[in-house]
């Protein structure tokens, strides 16, 4: 399996924007593995004036994460709009836990203030345990002051453990809303807005699908640079994840989705993930192949062939061609979608993942409690020409 990974840029603050590059991490392969357990347990709960821009790169068309700092000292974490706390490693964190990761140690910051509440995430092979504390956390070269965040001293053993191990991530930063943090701590993007960091309160992701290149997330404004056409609206319908309303869903000439249900645009999510029973409609009739219940591949001749997805979000139509929703892995065309069953309340419903994301730039309208949508601009090379 090749490796296809590109240096996380710099983070520089700019007037107006925080750029921060975002690369890719870990293989679509794996995390198709174990994307149900991602998506069903993957997710907090809540027990109890300038822009900034991130650069995001790209490592194997899976999660993107990029750099901050914490007191001073040098993460990569994961941007994920599907969560709301941020952690990483504490340097009490074991070898077979954390691994060679770099560890937070707060003798190295002179702004760290004790916290001690106990931070504990069901994910879905295990928990993940640690205590919550303060520092200061730069995000871009914008200093972000007092933010809490978790110092995990342990990652349970199995899937995600094992997926930690290979990643190139240290931790994860949670773009959701508080509302789904563990104590409801506000997001560094929301102390952002409340320090007036930043004069919007937006964040957009542009993820690029083409080898070679990286993408950005930006903080504080958007980057026209990035898409092409206007910004179409899409208003939130909750505001936990960055919920919308998913009025309809065509593959072809047949209709999957046949009344008005939910989605949520997660950029900690690889894949495109609805519904067993409808996935596996869209599967039957791309004629794809089901290997071991998980993943899906079809023959790499067909491509040609496949028809077009077809999805209206908030009444605003989008479409996401084969040469999106499939990708290469090395001699296999992975078919980008999965299963997953979430009963109510909070299902069910789909996941736009990053095969979405990387066809739409993505703008996280925090202000006006909305989504908003356009076309990546150079339409990168296709998710099906990507090795991985």
């Amino acid at each position: 399996m090749s490796a296809l990974i590109v240096a996380a840029l710099l983070g520089v603050a700019s007037a107006g924007i925080i750029r921060v590059p975002i690369q890719k991490t870990v293989s679509l392969k794996e995390i198709a593995k174990g994307v149900e357990n991602q998506v069903t347990g993957f997710k907090e709960s809540a027990p109890l004036g300038g822009d900034a821009n991130v650069p995001i790169a790209d490592f194997q068309n899976a999660q993107y994460y990029g750099p901050i700092k914490i007191g001073g000292q040098d993460f990569q974490v994961i941007f994920d709009t599907g969560s709301a706390n941020l952690w990483v490693p504490g340097k009490n964190c074991s070898f077979f836990k954390c691994w060679l990761y770099p560890k937070y140690d707060e003798t190295k910051s002179k702004d760290f203030k004790a916290d001690g509440r106990k931070f504990e995430v069901q994910y879905g092979s295990g928990p993940v345990e640690g205590i919550f504390n303060q520092d200061t956390v730069t995000v871009g070269g914008v200093d972000v002051k007092g933010q809490t965040f978790a110092e995990i001293s342990t990652v349970s053993f199995g899937p995600l453990n094992i997926a930690f191990a290979m990643g190139k991530f240290d931790g994860l930063l949670g773009l959701g809303f508080n509302t789904i943090s563990q104590y409801h701590i506000p997001t560094p993007f929301e102390q952002m807005i409340s320090q007036k960091l930043i004069d919007e309160p937006v964040f957009a992701f542009y993820l690029s699908g083409e080898s070679g290149s990286s993408g950005e997330l930006t903080l504080g404004g958007t980057d026209k640079a990035h898409y092409t056409g206007e910004l179409v609206s899409v208003p939130l319908t909750n505001e936990s994840y960055w919920e919308v309303s998913l009025d309809g869903l065509k593959y072809g000439d047949d209709t999957v989705v046949t009344s008005s249900t939910k989605a949520i645009i997660d950029s900690g999510t690889s894949l495109l993930a609805g519904p067993s029973d409808q996935v596996a409609k869209i599967a039957a009739k791309a004629g794809a192949t089901s290997l071991m219940g998980k993943e899906w591949v079809v023959n790499c001749s067909t491509i040609s062939s496949l028809p077009d997805l077809d999805i209206t979000l908030g009444g605003k139509p989008f479409t996401l061609t084969a040469t999106d929703y499939v990708v290469q892995a090395g001699g296999q065309c992975l078919f980008a979608f999965m299963g997953i069953d979430i009963p109510a309340p909070a299902g069910p419903l789909w996941i736009m993942g990053d095969v979405f994301m990387r066809k739409y730039y993505s703008v996280f309208d925090y202000g006006n409690k909305q989504m908003q949508f356009a076309p990546v601009a150079k339409a990168a090379k296709s998710s099906a020409d990507i090795l991985i």
